[in-house]
């Protein structure tokens, strides 16, 4: 981990982007998932964080130095945060405000000099303005841009004034105690808040420390984003399409992608990357036109990638289709196949039956796609006899891998409820307080016999400590670690574990 910074250019070192030599507009943070001066972290990597890079890359075009300082990608302590932004002295700081590292990020603004403005968004903030606005330590908060930022935060930069123009952008008056928003004016046609996505600029790499990166399989890989907006209605997610009524659902033009590609790879030598958004596998519209380009341009015989995709989607697509996949240079598909009980998954409203992943992962790996499954332990409602049938699906899922050309993957974690959400909507009409479910703290699974330096991702175990399901905590998280350890001995040791 980078020693705390003592002199006034050291601060300039963490920060990704900005012109050392000029005054810094603005600094975008993402907060650590924990104070790692308490507990260091064991990975060396974590995904980007491509929404600040746009919007940091969008700003930059329009003139202004500003830069990302990613705490999580270098492991930061929250006091080495707050020195090293207080040491660039930025005019804005800029803050993704996330349910479980909302308190770091809380912290982090405490500490900030009296001549920082700030500004925050991020999937907290759209849930819960009026709590964020209302927090002591967020009071120097000039701005809450909820949603989509880009055109906004440049917007702020330009005239802080303009806030009250902007809509979707809310602030607390503090002598009255009350909010206020910002309303368009009549005839602005501006799109505040759904930029065209072919019309922003290409993320700028320099904002994200560690990526592109050398993938484990030697080659340079780099982070898309090839949609926004999500139609699916996950009960437990902060992106689902309820929670996200003013999101319009935008896809990039395929050419649009290809020609980024094209760009990362001249500029990078990037030869593989990996679409982080719900919807580049996720719908039948999508997936036929993105093909036809990546076809057209050649694409498998020069890259390959990975995605997200919905196990309801392709389960519809025909053999032909998935044979086009892999011609097209498909690696793995990440799914969230969050249960092998079918009434968790009814409950979860994810349309889909455990029958069917079986189906989609057996028919992918047969064509040598690896699968990477996500699953949730802990769901409110979930029985004993459904965790076990979770286990079970997932030791299927392996065996499948076992005979099969393809990989599969599982990644587990313990529930944690989101604001916003139904499922958070139907806690808190079932008695608990939202006090309660936001009292997030990391999991270490250690004294389960996890190793941690084993668990490359362990900093994503997160939980309110409340058991919402059948399974008392311990033996929920004992059965979260016995999988852990078993998918890493099947990732280092080639199969099952003896």
């Amino acid at each position: 981990m980078p020693a705390p910074s003592t002199t006034r250019t050291a601060p300039h070192d963490l920060i990704a982007g900005a012109d050392p030599a000029r005054t810094l507009d603005a600094l975008f943070v993402n907060a650590p998932l924990r104070d790692y001066a308490l507990r260091p972290r064991t990975n060396d990597y974590t995904l980007p964080v491509i929404g600040m890079a746009y919007i940091a890359t969008y700003a930059q075009q329009r003139g202004f130095n500003v830069g990302v300082l990613d705490a999580e990608a270098h492991g930061l302590g929250i006091r080495q945060v707050v020195d090293t932004v207080n040491g660039a002295r930025p005019r804005w700081v800029g803050l993704s405000l996330l349910a479980p590292t909302y308190e770091l990020s809380a912290r982090i603004a405490a500490g900030l000099d009296v001549s920082v403005k700030v500004m925050a968004g991020g999937h907290h903030a759209k849930a819960m303005p009026a709590r964020v606005l209302a927090d002591p330590r967020m009071r120097r908060v000039q701005a809450l841009v909820l949603g989509e930022a880009e055109t906004r935060v440049a917007a702020l930069l330009a005239d802080p004034q303009r806030r009250g123009e902007l809509p979707g952008v809310m602030w607390r008056d503090r002598l009255l105690g009350t909010t206020a928003s910002g309303v368009a004016r009549p005839g602005n046609s501006e799109p505040w808040m759904s930029p065209d996505v072919d019309s922003l600029p290409f993320v700028s790499r320099t904002f994200l420390p560690q990526d592109p990166y050398v993938n484990p399989a030697g080659r340079r890989e780099a982070n898309m984003v090839g949609a926004r907006g999500c139609p699916y209605q996950c009960t437990f997610c902060g992106a689902a399409a309820q929670v996200n009524p003013d999101v319009k659902i935008r896809v990039r033009a395929p050419e649009n992608i290809v020609d980024e590609m094209d760009s990362l790879r001249r500029q990078y030598q990037v030869t593989a990357f990996r679409f982080v958004d719900d919807l580049f596998l996720g719908a039948r519209r999508v997936i036929a036109p993105m093909m036809t380009a990546f076809t057209a341009h050649h694409v498998g015989e020069r890259f390959t990638w990975d995605a997200t995709g919905r196990i309801n989607v392709l389960a519809r697509e025909s053999d032909a289709m998935l044979d086009t996949l892999v011609a097209n240079g498909l690696n793995e598909v990440a799914l969230g196949i969050e249960s092998g009980s079918d009434q968790v998954l009814a409950a979860m409203d994810k349309r889909i039956t455990a029958d069917m992943t079986l189906s989609v992962v057996r028919r992918l790996m047969e064509r040598g796609i690896s699968v990477k499954g996500y699953f949730i332990l802990g769901y409110p409602g979930e029985r004993r006899d459904d965790l076990a049938a979770t286990v079970a699906h997932i030791h299927r899922l392996w065996s499948l891998s076992d005979r099969l050309p393809g990989r599969f993957r599982a990644s587990v974690f313990e529930f944690r409820p989101y604001p916003g959400t139904p499922v958070w909507n139907q806690l808190t009409a079932a008695g608990h307080t939202p006090d309660d479910l936001l009292a997030y703290s990391d999991v270490d699974l250690t004294d389960q016999g996890a190793d941690e330096s084993m668990r490359a991702r362990d900093e994503f175990n997160f939980s309110v400590g409340i058991p919402f399901a059948d399974t008392p905590l311990p033996q929920l998280r004992a059965t979260l670690a016995a999988l852990t350890r078993e998918q890493h001995q099947r990732l280092t040791g080639g199969g099952a574990p003896s």
